[in-house]
């Protein structure tokens, strides 16, 4: 799941940036609205939550809410501020804003707000996806694969995670390594050219170490796919 997270304050934005990325999210950081918008509009869909900061160079966080709205999207955002007023909090929510975080506040109050923001919206609202014997968990970020009689729990990275949420998300799909590379790494970020290929390998190894070595498949020349015996 991908986060738009717009904070201007360097020690605050990339505190919130490590605790989201330990959730599994992937986040994208804008540290001014210019910035941010720039991101929304070549990335409308990829976007699943996004944190508005209210006070920002270039262009305030309410304004982004505003531009959201008219252009009808409804991602869900976060208001982050240290207006406490009353007149402010009702400003930020008809702004477009979905929720109000003042500041200062505990990461885990903004976590946990972050996951009421899934449970309300519908295209959030899955927990989990089960193809064949392989369950993934989004709220609980869990992996079983169904052996014998057991469930047995597989250990992934955060971006063995993501790449697993991705595919099964995505059962049909031919999945190319700069689809990949666009989908779950950070915009701007510098990888090399075998980082993707490098990731499946983990992955598959993990996978295979409890008896799911087919899972995903490699096809030549075009990409990954679910394996269709899993679909």
């Amino acid at each position: 799941m991908r986060i738009l997270l717009v904070e201007d304050e360097p020690d605050l934005g990339t505190a919130i940036k490590w605790a989201l990325k330990q959730e599994k999210y992937i986040v994208d950081w804008a540290q001014d609205g210019a910035e941010a918008w720039e991101f929304l509009q070549a990335q409308w869909m990829q976007y699943s939550l996004a944190i508005f900061d209210w006070m920002l160079p270039s262009m305030m966080g309410l304004e982004l809410c505003q531009r959201l709205r008219q252009h009808q999207n409804q991602l869900p955002v976060l208001m982050l501020t240290a207006r406490d007023r009353l007149q402010d909090r009702i400003a930020g929510l008809d702004a477009g804003a979905d929720d109000y975080l003042v500041k200062p506040f505990e990461m885990e109050e903004l976590l946990a707000r972050l996951r009421a923001l899934q449970r309300r919206s519908p295209d959030l609202q899955t927990q989990q996806i089960q193809l064949g014997p392989v369950l993934l968990n989004y709220t609980q970020r869990t992996v079983y694969y169904q052996q014998a009689a057991q469930s047995v729990l597989i250990l992934l990275t955060n971006k063995e995670f993501q790449l697993l949420e991705y595919f099964m998300s995505h059962p049909r799909q031919i999945v190319t390594k700069d689809q990949l590379l666009a989908q779950l790494w950070e915009s701007g970020s510098e990888v090399g050219s075998n980082v993707v290929a490098a990731q499946m390998r983990l992955l598959r190894r993990k996978l295979a170490d409890q008896g799911c070595s087919d899972l995903i498949e490699t096809l030549p020349s075009m990409g990954y796919r679910l394996n269709p015996d899993y679909v």
